[in-house]
């Protein structure tokens, strides 16, 4: 994402934005010198998907994409679900049928699971989780099904710009030395807490379930 030589690429209002012959105008930008010349119209950073060229501005929303990991808040606890703030125009959707069950247990979701929704998430509660897949609303559906993901405690958010963080394969990192860890949540709010134990990201012969949902 707006990558040039590895690095992020920043621009400011006016700055001409490096482009190949045959780009496509994008959000964000403006064309000049008879339409040879890409122009950034805000500040942020350079979008580049094949040979179209946008500009995502420093303060928007999170948009989110399929496998990030981002960190939310959980606002409201509905029928077999939870909302969570992911610093998106929309809140998101985490489905009870598409949560990690204490004990790594492999089973349909019960009604008695369903009435003890806030013993494992409850409003106000930090966690984390993977972008599974999007509503036809576009509201952003996550999943909690690995043991890598969950509830977040003993630890400070940091919120930043969402687009000032990379997409990297790793979004967890410990500060050798410090005993401090840092999940680099792709929605912009950095979970920073003591160093833990590594644990597997699933149970022996886990594997993932789905179940037939329609978005609320």
């Amino acid at each position: 994402r707006g990558l040039v030589g590895g690095k992020m690429e920043l621009v400011t209002p006016g700055q001409k934005i490096q482009s190949e012959a045959g780009f496509l105008r994008g959000h964000g930008t403006y064309v000049k010198d008879g339409g040879e010349t890409l122009v950034a119209s805000v500040a942020g950073v350079v979008q580049r998907v094949n040979k179209l060229v946008s500009v995502i501005p420093v303060k928007s929303r999170y948009i989110g994409q399929v496998g990030d990991v981002v960190v939310g808040r959980v606002v409201e606890v509905g029928q077999k679900r939870w909302s969570l703030d992911v610093n998106s125009t929309q809140t998101a959707v985490l489905m009870l049928s598409s949560v990690h069950l204490p004990g790594g247990v492999q089973r349909r979701r019960t009604y008695e699971d369903a009435l003890n929704m806030r013993q494992l998430y409850c409003e106000g509660d930090l966690m984390s989780a993977e972008v599974h897949q999007f509503f036809g609303d576009g509201a952003m559906s996550l999943h909690t099904r690995s043991r890598k993901y969950g509830k977040l405690r003993g630890g400070e958010v940091v919120a930043v710009p969402w687009v000032l963080v990379r997409r990297m394969k790793h979004t967890l990192h410990v500060l050798d030395g410090l005993g401090v860890e840092v999940l680099l949540a792709l929605n912009g709010y950095i979970w920073v807490s003591p160093e833990t134990p590594r644990i597997p990201d699933k149970d022996p012969g886990e594997e993932d379930e789905d179940e037939d949902w329609t978005p609320p």
